[in-house]
């Protein structure tokens, strides 16, 4: 039993090494998608009972913000996911922000921080915003994430 067991895996791993080169120059050549835009996702924890307080944010300043980072052509898109939290210090919002790529989002940041700067009248009424946000909500972490596009499989 064990020369029989032995002899299958011997066959196993010489058949691996067989075809290996092949499957792994077929994978090298071909990929199976092509890169897409650049997200910038931020996770938040709003307080209890402060959900509705942030969704009016979100959906004046936030959105009137991003509205017009999209009009000068800074961003792409924006999405709000809402989201149950796993635990009482997780997020419960998810803030997605698309950009072209990742060089077009750090070419245009200055502007971009210039365009927020002059529609919420100057830094002082900026950091006065985040400010009075912290009392309801708190940023959990973010991240940059690339979305690949899928590509259709091809036809047999």
């Amino acid at each position: 039993m064990n020369r029989r067991f032995a002899r299958v895996v011997v066959s196993m791993f010489m058949s691996f090494v067989l075809f290996a080169p092949a499957v792994a120059q077929q994978g090298a050549t071909a990929r199976p998608y092509h890169e897409g835009p650049v997200w910038e996702v931020a996770l938040i924890r709003v307080k209890a009972g402060m959900e509705d307080r942030y969704a009016r944010y979100l959906a004046t300043d936030w959105k009137r913000e991003q509205e017009a980072l999209k009009k000068a052509g800074y961003i792409l898109d924006y999405r709000v996911l809402v989201t149950e939290p796993h635990g009482p210090q997780d997020y419960n919002v998810v803030l997605m922000t698309q950009y072209k790529d990742l060089a077009t989002m750090e070419a245009n940041a200055d502007k971009a921080r210039e365009t927020v700067l002059q529609l919420f009248g100057g830094q002082q009424k900026v950091e006065s915003g985040f400010q009075d946000r912290a009392s309801y909500r708190e940023v959990m972490g973010s991240r940059l994430a690339r979305e690949i596009i899928l590509e259709p499989k091809p036809a047999r």
